[in-house]
């Protein structure tokens, strides 16, 4: 028998979006015998009518859904929060992958998968997304502040919306601010499959720290190398 996934006494609380009652059914139930509180809804407008009366920790959102998909959904979703959200797909496709992240999701799960596997992403996520209390290191580079510990973001004083990807990935390069990382390093410090998914990020990361995006001047590409933070 494997050996049980610690989580917190205040593990959180799930949203699992899914037309599959099967697929509801059995995530319910693992993640409530792993602690975590769970609600279910079986498309995207009964998920919007849940989350406009209960604040969630993570979504899980399967992304072959009718009427309006898991992709559409995730956009939707994170032009107005921050909550970590996981895809669950049956196509496994790179090309999906890489849409879900560009959509705005944190996480990509290829069905069938393992429910500890889902349970220890959910994990890393949380964890990710969570304050750090011990580490209160801020960076300045131009209009914006960036918090370690906290993993905030603001910029002109206003605080910038980051999904737990991309606030993840300021904070691997916000420990070596100046410094070169490279692409496979930054894709395993931030539990990204693909190196490639970085890119993702950090396209995205660039619109909300850059003047003009296509020209950065604090979030640079290294040539033969990766990226680097330059801070004040």
């Amino acid at each position: 028998m494997p050996e049980p996934v610690n989580t917190s006494e205040d593990a959180g609380h799930i949203l699992v979006v899914d037309d599959d009652d099967r697929i509801r059914t059995l995530i319910k139930k693992y993640l409530s015998e792993n602690g975590y509180r769970t609600s279910v809804a079986q498309g995207a407008a009964e998920a919007r009518r849940v989350m406009g009366t209960i604040d969630f920790d993570l979504l899980i959102v399967d992304v072959m859904m009718p009427g309006e998909s898991g992709f559409e959904f995730t956009k939707s979703v994170r032009s107005a929060s921050n909550v970590p959200i996981i895809l669950l797909t049956a196509r496994g496709l790179p090309e999906d992958r890489i849409e879900g992240l560009e959509r705005g999701a944190d996480d990509y799960l290829s069905k069938p998968f393992e429910p500890r596997e889902l349970l220890l992403r959910i994990n890393a996520l949380l964890r990710r997304a969570r304050p750090v209390a011990l580490n209160r290191q801020e960076l300045t580079f131009g209009e914006c502040t960036f918090s370690v510990g906290r993993g905030e973001l603001r910029r002109g004083g206003e605080l910038v919306k980051l999904t737990a990807g991309e606030a993840s990935l300021l904070k691997a390069l916000a420990q070596k601010p100046g410094e070169a990382i490279s692409r496979q390093a930054l894709a395993q410090q931030t539990d990204t499959a693909m190196e490639r998914s970085v890119d993702v990020q950090v396209t995205r990361l660039r619109k909300k720290i850059e003047e003009d995006p296509r020209a950065p001047i604090y979030l640079q590409t290294v040539r033969g190398v990766g990226y680097a933070l330059m801070a004040d």
